[in-house]
C-alpha cells in the first residue's frame, strides 16, 4: 500500500509540474490561409466570421452588425445577454470605432468550420490568480451561421467576469498595435 501511495504521489507531482511546463500556443503565420476550404460554403462561413471579428468585434463598427448577425442572436457567454440589439448596445459603450485591420489583431491559432459552425482559436495571455504569474492559453469562440448566412449563435469558455472584465483583458491592449 505504501508503495502505491508513493507512486501516486510522485505521479501527481509530475503531472502538476508538467501542467506548468506547457508549450504556449503558436499563432498562425497567415490568417488568410486559414479561410481556405475545398467547400465553398465553409470558406464563405469562415470569411463571414473573420470579417465580423475584424470589423464589428475588434473594429467597433457596431453599425455594421446587421450585415453579420441575426436579430435573434443567441449568446452563451454568461456575462452578456442574447440579441443583436443588446450586443450592439453593449459594444457601442465599450468599443469605440477605430480603423479596420485587414487581419484579426488577436493572435489567431486556427479557424475551423464544420457544417454551420465556425470556431476561431486564439492565444490568450492570462494571469494565474494563485501566483500572479502570466501564462498563455488557447481561447475559442464558436459561431453558428444560420440559413441566411448570419451569425445566429455564439459560444466561448468564459467564466463570470471579475470587475466587469473578461479573462485576460489586461493584455488585450497588446493587440491594438
Amino acid at each position: 500500500m505504501r508503495r502505491t501511495s508513493t507512486f501516486l504521489g510522485v505521479l501527481l507531482a509530475g503531472l502538476f509540474c508538467t501542467a506548468h511546463a506547457q508549450v504556449p500556443p503558436e499563432p498562425a503565420k497567415d490568417q488568410l490561409k486559414l479561410l481556405e476550404s475545398d467547400d465553398p460554403k465553409l470558406a464563405r462561413n469562415k470569411r463571414h466570421v473573420f470579417d465580423f471579428w475584424r470589423i464589428v468585434y475588434e473594429g467597433g463598427h457596431v453599425d455594421q452588425a446587421p450585415k453579420y448577425m441575426a436579430p435573434e442572436y443567441i449568446q452563451h457567454n454568461p456575462n452578456l445577454p442574447s440579441g443583436r440589439d443588446t450586443f450592439v448596445e453593449f459594444f457601442r459603450k465599450v468599443r469605440p470605432p477605430k480603423p479596420i485591420s485587414d487581419r484579426i489583431k488577436a493572435p489567431v491559432i486556427a479557424i475551423v468550420a464544420e457544417g454551420d459552425l465556425v470556431s476561431v482559436f486564439t492565444a490568450r495571455k492570462m494571469r494565474d490568480p494563485a501566483t500572479g504569474k502570466v501564462y498563455t492559453t488557447t481561447w475559442f469562440d464558436m459561431f453558428r451561421i444560420d440559413e441566411n448566412g448570419l451569425i445566429a449563435e455564439h459560444w466561448d469558455p468564459s467564466p463570470m467576469w471579475v470587475n466587469g472584465l473578461p479573462p485576460g483583458a489586461e493584455f488585450f491592449k497588446e493587440w491594438d498595435n
